[in-house]
């Protein structure tokens, strides 16, 4: 299927999975994200589905869309459990404590 810049399918393309021009870009969807596409054809053209959904993916990276490292990870877990504590008991005590029931 290949999505013509107006929005208009061209059913001229048997392909296994979906192509779509833009610009002088093409994108190939597999089936079940050209099922999807079909499915959102009442939210508008296709361009538009596709740029929301870019958005929304952009807007859920973290912030800066970087990711942190190990050890990165390990030193803010440490600095939230900086005054935090299990009000004087141990660990081996709130297991048993979980026993009794």
């Amino acid at each position: 299927m290949k999505i013509c810049p107006i929005g208009r399918i061209d059913p001229r393309l048997p392909v296994p999975a979906a192509r779509a021009t833009f610009r002088d870009m093409t994108v190939t969807l597999t089936p079940h994200a050209e099922e999807l596409l079909h499915r959102l054809a009442h939210a508008g053209p296709p361009e538009e589905i596709v740029e929301r959904a870019l958005e929304r993916l952009v807007a859920d990276e973290p912030a800066g869309g970087k990711r942190m490292t190990p050890k990165e990870a390990v030193e803010r877990i440490r600095e939230l459990r900086k005054g935090l504590s299990l009000g004087g008991l141990s660990i081996k005590e709130l297991v048993n404590e979980g026993r009794k029931y």
